[in-house]
């Protein structure tokens, strides 16, 4: 989800493991010269959905090791769930919809929150929380953690 710190937690963890850091986000800035905002205003979700697919497909594809951090939203394609669970340990960094709203504020840059990011967040979560658990190989609770203890966490869990 949005807020659980995918990013900062993926960066460091490539730093640890040495490793490519590719943000799925970012890969479809790279490939469109667009932010993910004026992708949506632009074109609507759907073209930003289609070009996720793509970058994640080319992520988990790519020849060596990679920590990928996955949109929150990819796991609703089933193409992509399968995608995600062929190209690695999935990682789930869980956190409540209390602590997201709180990370992610106002919403700044995010168009699926709205004028109510908190209540967005809510319903979005309710929606996502099955797949993220079904497609998580390790589990990291990361309300009270600093990046530096999730990476910790995931390193333990993963051996």
């Amino acid at each position: 989800m949005m807020g659980a710190g995918k990013s900062t937690v993926g960066r460091a963890l490539a730093r640890r493991l040495d490793w490519v850091y590719l943000d799925s986000d970012e890969q479809v800035m790279l490939r469109t010269g667009r932010t993910v905002s004026q992708l949506f205003a632009e074109r609507g979700e759907a073209s930003f959905r289609a070009e996720e697919k793509r970058v994640l497909d080319e992520a988990v594809a790519s020849a060596g090791p990679a920590v990928v951090s996955v949109a929150g939203g990819a796991v609703l394609n089933p193409d992509n769930r399968d995608a995600i669970r062929g190209g690695g340990t999935v990682v789930w960094l869980r956190a409540d919809v209390g602590t997201l709203a709180a990370r992610v504020g106002i919403g700044e840059g995010r168009p699926l929150l709205g004028d109510d990011p908190a209540s967005a967040l809510a319903r979005l979560y309710e929606e996502r929380r099955p797949l993220y658990a079904e497609l998580a190989d390790v589990v990291v609770d990361v309300d009270a953690a600093t990046p530096d203890e999730a990476v910790e966490q995931i390193l333990g869990a993963v051996g």
